[in-house]
């Protein structure tokens, strides 16, 4: 496995590297910490991309250091460019399997910070990328047992996370909540849903839901069969929830609460990327926790 972690000068990114060091890995896993200059900001003072070098030389040297401390070694790129794009690209080129990336908070100017990379980088990565997010004044989640959230909707995506997760070694005692939603049947103008009857017939209508319902049971079944032989704890399942799947799978994260999301996304590129968008990228952005969305060949 290959592990790229992107950081910046910022306390988010010490998170990033802290969860990294004490997470456990799959055997043999490289590891390389990044860091971009967006030298676009140094147009009129190109002597200053030289100090931001330096900066960035003195920021994976403790990044390194601090992995060393739990035996891994890493290897650094300072890599010029918008961080949005050449995180994702030097990522393609080292052949990554993950990136691991911070979130600025949950505030409304973090939120624009995690936009201008984190989900830049979520959007450009051709493999699984991770925000990872904890409180400050919080340990690691990875350093005692983790609680994930595994979110599925049945789809071969859904189902390559599943079979990432039960892949990967995790913090003993690690506990494990299987999600799938009963996505409700969308009413194309406001004037149905005040009067369903005269749009569809009520046969339709519970033929759809039966069909949703079914769905995510099935779903839960699928990824349960593959997640089993874990060793993890798996929880109970729960009545199958209704509703939104972005707002459910938030909501019940957050009240659990999760200390990791995990879940597929449908595309890689182009128009794919507007659908991903739809439930992976609205969770990555939202959430309390960390989020891992899972692209790619999970068995590499």
């Amino acid at each position: 496995m290959k592990v790229l972690i992107a950081v910046d000068s910022s306390p988010a990114s010490q998170r990033v590297l802290e969860e990294a060091a004490v997470r456990p890995w799959p055997k043999e896993t490289a590891f390389c910490i990044a860091s971009a200059i967006d030298v676009t900001q140094f147009a009129e003072l190109p002597v200053l991309v030289e100090d931001a070098k330096r900066e960035s030389e003195q920021i994976l040297k403790r990044g390194t250091a601090l992995l060393a401390r739990t035996n891994h070694v890493a290897r650094t790129e300072v890599l010029l460019g918008s961080p949005r794009k050449v995180i994702s690209t030097y990522a393609s080129e080292w052949g990554a399997d993950l990136i691991l990336t911070g979130s600025h908070g949950h505030s409304a100017i973090g939120r624009f910070l995690l936009g201008s990379v984190a989900q830049g980088i979520l959007r450009t990565a051709a493999c699984s990328v991770e925000i990872v997010r904890y409180p400050l004044s919080g340990p690691a989640p990875s350093s005692h047992p983790m609680k994930i959230l595994l979110a599925t909707d049945g789809s071969e995506c859904s189902l390559a996370a599943a079979r990432l997760v039960a892949s990967r070694p995790w913090p003993h005692a690690t506990a494990l909540k299987i999600l799938s939603v009963e996505e409700l049947v969308a009413m194309p103008v406001p004037l149905a849903a005040s009067s369903l009857a005269s749009v569809y017939p009520a046969s339709l209508l519970e033929e759809l839901l039966t069909a949703a319902r079914d769905n995510a049971v099935k779903a839960v079944e699928s990824t349960r069969q593959i997640v089993t032989q874990t060793g993890m704890k798996i929880l109970d399942q729960n009545p199958i929830p209704a509703g939104d799947p972005r707002s459910m799978i938030l909501d019940i994260a957050e009240a659990w609460p999760a200390d990791l999301i995990v879940l597929g996304s449908h595309g890689r590129r182009g128009l794919d990327r507007l659908l991903m968008g739809s439930v992976a990228e609205s969770v990555a952005v939202h959430a309390h926790c960390s989020v891992e969305v899972i692209r790619g060949n999970p068995s590499r």
